[in-house]
């Protein structure tokens, strides 16, 4: 995803409305980029405030900065600054997040953010697209850099198997007739929530945009029971969920990262596991969720 970003983002610098604003992290990949537009790539180190700060004064000027980091640099540390500096002022930028929840969790807790997304939903009326597929970088980066809005695309080294690039609104995947239990996936968890509820009758839509979130959609696919298996903070859209099926009796079921701090190491797939992620652990809670009295059994 990483590569594909970088290779869109390039392409994009054509429009010279667009500038890339960074802080050290994958200046080496844009150097080709700085050669054909060295004024409109900007590395200001390791300064993610500032790199924020200066992608707010650029969109006061018309630009359409897109501004690249670490999750946990680009959101959690530059909050402040994300908050006044662009939502505050009323001006559009596009932030792109590498590091998801625990890419690189051999680096330790500076380098895992599982609330940004948590954090971003504080803000006014912004675009979050998470793929779950590289081939699903290019054209939601095309559509978000090309539109006036704020967005957070945020990428991962994990993935499924398959891309679905016009997945903003929910499509549907696997329908398993009116009525059903209805599991919404987000971003690269989509293949370990297929393989949990392979022998299940579950209708399975997936989304790479949680915000705006397709409520419409929802509503429309929503049975008495909704489970939500996002790759970022658990719960993080329940509130969407809550308010748009508020006027109908329903239950849910919002699986994601633990708030709980792990204190280990290990890979992304080891961190999948211990969250509860992973297809096996994804199968237990909504087993247990779908057939409580089989639980206490």
């Amino acid at each position: 995803m990483r590569d594909a970003f970088v290779t869109t983002a390039s392409e994009l610098l054509d429009d010279p409305r667009t500038t890339i604003v960074l802080a050290d992290i994958s200046a080496a990949a844009f150097a080709p980029a700085v050669e054909r537009h060295p004024d409109r790539v900007l590395n200001v180190g390791i300064r993610e405030q500032l790199m924020v700060g200066v992608a707010g004064g650029l969109a006061l000027t018309g630009q359409r900065p897109i501004v690249h980091s670490y999750a946990p640099f680009l959101v959690e540390r530059a909050y402040e600054q994300i908050k006044l500096d662009l939502d505050h002022q009323g001006v559009g930028a596009v932030l792109v997040g590498i590091g998801a929840s625990y890419d690189r969790a051999a680096a330790g807790r500076t380098h895992l953010s599982p609330a940004d997304v948590a954090l971003i939903d504080t803000l006014n009326d912004w675009t979050v697209h998470v793929p779950g597929h590289r081939d699903e970088v290019p054209g939601l980066l095309r559509n978000v850099v090309c539109g006036q809005d704020s967005a957070y695309v945020r990428l991962s080294v994990q993935s499924n198997g398959q891309a679905y690039p016009d997945a903003g609104d929910l499509r549907v995947l696997r329908d398993a007739g009116p009525g059903a239990p209805l599991l919404v996936a987000v971003g690269p968890l989509l293949d370990h929530a297929l393989a949990a509820v392979a022998d299940l009758p579950v209708t399975v839509a997936y989304t790479h945009r949680p915000r705006p979130f397709d409520t419409a959609g929802l509503r429309a696919l929503a049975g008495t029971e909704v489970i939500l298996v996002e790759p970022y903070l658990a719960g993080t859209s329940a509130r969407v969920v809550g308010a748009a099926l508020a006027d109908r009796p329903h239950r849910l079921l919002a699986l994601g990262v633990g708030r709980s701090e792990l204190r280990r190491y290990g890979t992304p797939e080891d961190h999948d596991r211990w969250h509860g992620l992973d297809a096996a652990g994804l199968r237990r809670s909504i087993d247990a969720f779908l057939f409580p009295a089989l639980a206490t059994t």
